[in-house]
């Protein structure tokens, strides 16, 4: 009988899919994987339709869903970790060339009956599943009761359909240009659909009115229906969390396999290089001995790094002392200190207690990072041994910017920087030239420079092959695949590239880049992309022009410091006192709607239609829009158009006249 019998009846479409993925757990770990991750889609999707207490997050993709603090929250640490590794698994089935191992399909099946059996467990109306149920691999089906072969062909075919699906989106990012061109071209088929549409629209609209009003009977209906079967589910799990739950959900066995999982997504394989329960001696125990949980060696057989797993119960950092030992150990046997991991199989935490205290990432260095990491203790020099390269800055509020970021480093042992400079202020060359220094200094080799629009790569791009020559950067909007040691890209497309393996290893593992530079770090990109942050375990550098008591607080606290104090600041009016900006000049544009607002009986009959058209937050259209809510909310394009005009008109001449000199444009 299935694993999951218990889902026939409340859950049907889950139960399908996870006894697909239950079939081919002994005969095909590839097809095992994918069903399984597929179940605990539409698992994640049913509990986010069914439960109130979920927010669903600005992107709607499983690692989203899952990551969502209030997923989390719900599902507990355990649960969460279960549902990463299932999509991990699920991810390595679909890209990678290398099939998954038969281990990872019953690991795979094995966490999802944990799953549903949560699931059933905290919704079900109609019953709890039995308490004594358990995940036996020696009853998943034999291979003779395997899927068909024609079932597995069906199955490769969907799987190399995601996979081409995934690889399209991974390239679907445009350039502003086309983006432009097809709009133009959309534009133009409106018009002329909206032409051919005139004459029948007298006609249609009746037939409109008479399907919008069946269309919102049903809506109500169903958010009706809806309804109800939340509060059905919300008493149901009310009542069954109100019952212990004595399942065993076999953690230790996550926490093993999900290490496991990320030490081979940073290159780790069991051999030579990475050795479990490796004997020590000289320990402080009755013995004298002690077995690591992990050892990762370099080429010439010395420890770059021992693993220290504790129990799930445990806080990850609680091995603290005991990885202290094993290091010590290591390295009186092999003239080297490792470099320290702590993990629970939930949080890992990276301890190189010669240069920083523990800090939590979110996985393992690879070789080649942790052999560069044990190199710094004795080539890094000291960041004020060195001068600044003038070539790249001359001036001095730069300079003090670079050497206060550097103190932050060093000195101060923090990893996180904010300067805020003004606009026209060189926040890019001061970057750079703090970029050379760090280099030059053996402080970093690799960079992340993250900018929110194509356009700014492009200027950044730009600004980085002048100053830094040799060392030509790396676009990654159009070369993914390119390899360099300063990489410029936008953060959707380090969203996307942060999820690519190869072989099962990933792209960019969590030590790929020494430093990641921020700009425009404010709220909405701390916010949207704080897991490429988050992700990578480098110095961080944040560069804004918004003034610093305009900041969001929680900006300051992504960059570890007191609300309204950055690391640096150089604001507009100390760069014109210093005579390297000029004060802005405010022009007043005289346009009605701005000013007065919109109302509908001034408006001419055409208009008036558009206005009765649109959709209103009070499903009924208002007599008026205020100027101050004009702004806020509603978008008028023939306004823009009257504003640039004006701009093109009024606005600061050079060259005689015949063009348009610098102007900035702050668009709401």
């Amino acid at each position: 009988m299935s694993h999951f019998g218990f889902l026939a009846q409340e859950w049907p479409m889950i139960h399908e899919s996870a006894v697909k993925a239950e079939m081919s757990a002994r005969t095909d770990a590839q097809t095992c994987c994918f069903y399984s991750r597929r179940t605990l889609e539409l698992l994640v999707e049913w509990l986010y339709s069914a439960d109130r207490s979920l927010t669903r997050p600005y992107r709607d993709d499983l690692n989203a869903l899952i990551h969502e603090p209030s997923f989390r929250r719900l599902a507990t640490e355990a649960l969460f970790t279960k549902a990463d590794l299932l999509r991990r698994l699920g991810n390595k089935a679909v890209h990678d060339k290398r099939p998954p191992s038969p281990q990872d399909g019953i690991v795979a099946i094995r966490e999802l009956f944990h799953i549903c059996y949560w699931m059933a467990r905290t919704y079900a109306r109609k019953g709890l599943p039995d308490a004594n149920l358990g995940f036996d691999p020696a009853k998943l089906p034999a291979p003779a009761s395997a899927l068909s072969p024609e079932v597995q062909q069906q199955t490769r075919e969907l799987i190399a359909h995601y996979k081409e699906r995934g690889d399209a989106l991974a390239e679907r990012e445009q350039t502003i240009a086309a983006q432009a061109t097809e709009m133009e071209s959309i534009k133009a088929e409106l018009e002329r659909l909206r032409d051919q549409a005139a004459a029948d629209e007298a006609k249609a609209r009746s037939a409109k009115e008479s399907a919008h009003a069946s269309e919102e009977t049903e809506k109500a209906t169903l958010r009706q229906e809806l309804e109800q079967l939340r509060a059905e589910f919300a008493q149901a799990k009310a009542a069954n969390q109100a019952k212990p739950d004595t399942h065993d959900y076999s953690e230790q066995q996550t926490r093993d396999a999900y290490i496991d999982l990320i030490l081979a997504e940073a290159g780790w394989k069991p051999g030579p290089d990475l050795t479990f329960e490796t004997l020590v001696t000289g320990m402080p125990s009755p013995s004298g001995t002690g077995n690591v949980d992990y050892v990762l060696w370099g080429d010439d057989g010395k420890p770059l790094a021992l693993v220290e797993a504790k129990r799930t119960t445990f806080d990850a950092s609680k091995g603290k002392h005991q990885a202290e030992l094993y290091a010590n150990a290591l390295e009186k046997a092999h003239g080297q200190r490792p470099v320290i991991f702590l993990s629970n199989g939930y949080s890992h935490w990276i301890w190189d207690d010669t240069n920083y205290p523990p800090r939590e990432v979110q996985g393992f260095y690879n070789k080649d990072q942790l052999n560069l990491l044990i190199q710094r203790r004795t080539s890094r020099k000291p960041l004020d041994s060195l001068p600044i390269n003038e070539s790249i800055v001359e001036r001095a509020y730069q300079h003090r910017a670079i050497r206060r970021v550097a103190e932050t480093y060093e000195r101060d042992g923090q990893r996180r920087a904010l300067l805020v400079m003004a606009t026209g202020s060189g926040k890019t060359r001061t970057t750079i030239a703090l970029i050379d220094l760090l280099m030059r200094c053996n402080w970093v080799r690799r960079v992340l420079f993250l900018a929110d629009r194509t356009e700014l790569v492009t200027q950044t791009l730009k600004e980085m092959s002048k100053h830094l020559p040799d060392v030509p950067p790396v676009n990654l909007l159009t070369e993914k695949s390119s390899e360099g040691r300063v990489y410029v890209s936008t953060y959707p497309t380090m969203m996307n590239l942060i999820a690519d393996s190869k072989e099962g290893e990933k792209r960019f593992s969590v030590g790929y880049f020494d430093l990641v530079v921020i700009d425009e770090a404010h709220r909405s990109v701390f916010q949207k992309y704080s897991a490429i942050f988050s992700y990578f375990d480098s110095l961080l550098l944040g560069l804004t022009a918004t003034p610093k008591d305009e900041i969001d607080r929680n900006t300051y606290r992504l960059f570890q410091l007191e609300p309204g104090v950055p690391t640096d600041a150089y604001t507009l009016d100390e760069a014109v006192r210093e005579k390297y900006l000029v004060p802005p000049c405010s022009f007043s544009v005289p346009l009605k709607f701005p000013r007065d607002g919109i109302r509908y009986d001034e408006l001419p009959e055409e208009d008036k239609e558009r206005w009765e058209e649109l959709e209103w937050k009070d499903e009924q259209a208002p007599p008026e829009v205020a100027s101050e809510a004009l702004n806020r909310w509603f978008f008028n394009a023939s306004t823009v158009d009257l504003v640039l005009e004006h701009l093109m008109t009024n606005g600061l001449k050079v060259a005689g006249g015949d063009r348009l000199g610098k102007t900035i444009i702050f668009a709401k």
